[in-house]
């Protein structure tokens, strides 16, 4: 998964110095990376179950992601624990996340690194 696909900065010229938005975006991807399905040994990163990162001027930063299946029992709390994991990057301002299931995750989504940990190669 490249990481410029999935986390951008929403202006054509950010206000936020490149040094810091090339830190806020690796901090994020990390932080993201601290969560992960319970059904499956990935994390929601390497998943392909964050489709969008954007991230505002003010450091204020969009979600926009997806579950591998609506009726995932965790739907209810996975917003909260992607919220939370954002929320610990330094320098992010309010965090918001959005639900979505369009288009509907599939494993294609998945990055080589998932591939390999779910032996799908």
């Amino acid at each position: 998964m490249s990481d410029d696909a999935v986390i951008e900065d929403n202006e054509e010229v950010s206000a936020i110095p490149a040094e810091e938005l090339d830190r806020i975006t690796a901090d994020l991807i990390a932080a993201l990376k601290t969560v992960y399905d319970p059904e499956i040994p990935v994390d929601i990163y390497e998943l392909g179950l964050i489709y969008r990162v954007d991230i505002e001027d003010d450091r204020s930063i969009r979600v926009d992601m997806t579950l591998t299946a609506p009726g995932c029992p965790v739907a209810g709390e996975m917003p909260g624990w992607v919220e939370n994991a954002v929320s610990s990057v330094e320098g992010v301002g309010a965090v918001e996340v959005h639900m979505t299931f369009d288009p509907p995750w599939d494993p294609s989504r998945m990055s080589d690194e998932a591939r390999v940990a779910l032996d799908m190669f």
